[in-house]
């Protein structure tokens, strides 16, 4: 076989296996998309069992949203119910409503 078409036959075959090796990058996102499932999934049965399982539910969304917009939406929505449950608790107002335009012109005309 002459020299230049070995050559060419290594030189095809280093750059085949280097378009199948996963980058950095990739691997990144896989242990990311991995990791977020496995705290969702162990935040939910700990919701059954003791445990901090809202708290782990909400680190497993928090993983998945830099990958999928399900989870970013369902994230920010739990806040928002979050902000909401607390307000009717404790009487609390959460930060939006206080920043609000209606709000602050309430405010700004003094108790009535």
């Amino acid at each position: 076989m002459p020299p230049a078409a070995a050559s060419a036959i290594f030189n095809v075959a280093a750059l085949s296996s280097i378009m199948f090796q996963p980058t950095l990058d990739q691997v990144r996102r896989a242990l990311r998309i991995v990791s977020g499932f496995t705290l969702l999934l162990v935040g939910v049965i700990m919701l059954v069992t003791p445990g901090p399982g809202w708290i782990t539910i909400f680190l497993g969304l928090s993983l998945l949203a830099a990958e999928f917009v399900w989870a970013r939406r369902l994230m920010n929505r739990i806040k928002r119910e979050g902000g909401r449950i607390k307000e009717a608790v404790l009487g609390v107002e959460s930060n939006e409503e206080s920043k609000s335009p209606a709000r602050a012109q309430q405010n700004a005309k003094g108790p009535s």
